[in-house]
């Protein structure tokens, strides 16, 4: 894990995949301002266990899989209220029925995943009401044969709301993800529309401590099941100094098709 870890930061120091004030999966309004950066390294470690029959040997296996994603986030503030995104996720995955690693490729493995590059445009802001609009696209970085990638670029767009009602800010995303594939076989397994939809809250509880909470939905990646992944999430972000927060989260699955259980983590620094 620290050979992964250390390999990651040495290729990722200059970009990531894109979250909101991390541990949170949704985005708020919020921009650098001009000439700003903000450099964040964010991880998470997945759990996932699920009983499947296998038809071949008329009988039911216990399927277990673990993995994690390791990334950064690079933005930049082209004026106070645009900035440009990069991202670059390094993962990782394994996956055992009935305590023996899969041989399939697509069951284990690591490597660099699809890069991403976004715009945050804050178009409104009054009263602390404020609204963007995130429009972005994947480049084909990542191994498609690994699972690593779609092996084509995809683009989405995201539609952010923030209220801030002072302890308290609350933000709404609503997206939508086109995703295209290169290798037939995800083409004929996959949806290539995606929505997502999801709400998040964060409140002060004492000085430079923050506790965040987030639920959300999206449509199902799988064209066999019309069953889609919904998720919560709780965690805490403590800002260590003016430029500098680190983070800590928890994500469970409310239904089958979401993953059980991730634990995420994160640092950012502004300068």
């Amino acid at each position: 894990m620290l050979k992964k870890i250390m390999v990651a930061l040495a290729v990722l120091i200059s970009s990531g995949t894109a979250f909101g004030a991390h541990p949170l999966i949704t985005d708020d309004t919020g921009t650098q301002g001009k000439g700003k950066f903000q450099l964040e390294v964010n991880s998470e470690f997945t759990k996932e266990k699920e009983q499947q029959y296998n038809s071949d040997e008329d009988k039911w296996e216990t399927k277990k899989e673990t993995g994690g994603e390791l990334a950064t986030v690079l933005s930049y503030g082209i004026t106070d209220n645009v900035d440009i995104v990069l991202g670059f996720p390094y993962q990782w995955k394994k996956t055992k029925i009935d305590g023996v690693v899969t041989t399939e490729p697509t069951g284990q493995g690591d490597g660099i995943s699809d890069m991403s590059l976004e715009v945050k445009w804050k178009f409104y802001e009054k009263d602390g009401l404020s609204f963007a609009l995130k429009p972005g696209i994947t480049l084909p970085s990542g191994d498609e044969n690994k699972g690593l990638g779609n092996g084509k670029m995809s683009y989405g767009l995201v539609f952010i709301t923030t209220k801030e009602i002072a302890p308290f800010a609350f933000h709404v995303n609503l997206a939508y993800t086109n995703n295209e594939y290169k290798l037939q076989a995800d083409k004929d397994a996959n949806r290539k529309g995606i929505w997502h939809a999801s709400v998040a809250s964060e409140v002060e509880v004492i000085k430079d401590l923050k506790a965040v909470a987030n639920i959300g939905i999206e449509r199902n990646q799988d064209k066999t099941s019309d069953t889609h992944p919904a998720f919560i999430l709780g965690g805490l972000i403590y800002s260590i100094s003016e430029n500098v927060a680190i983070d800590f989260g928890i994500k469970g699955g409310l239904n089958k098709p979401e993953t059980d259980l991730t634990f995420l983590t994160g640092i950012a620094f502004k300068f």
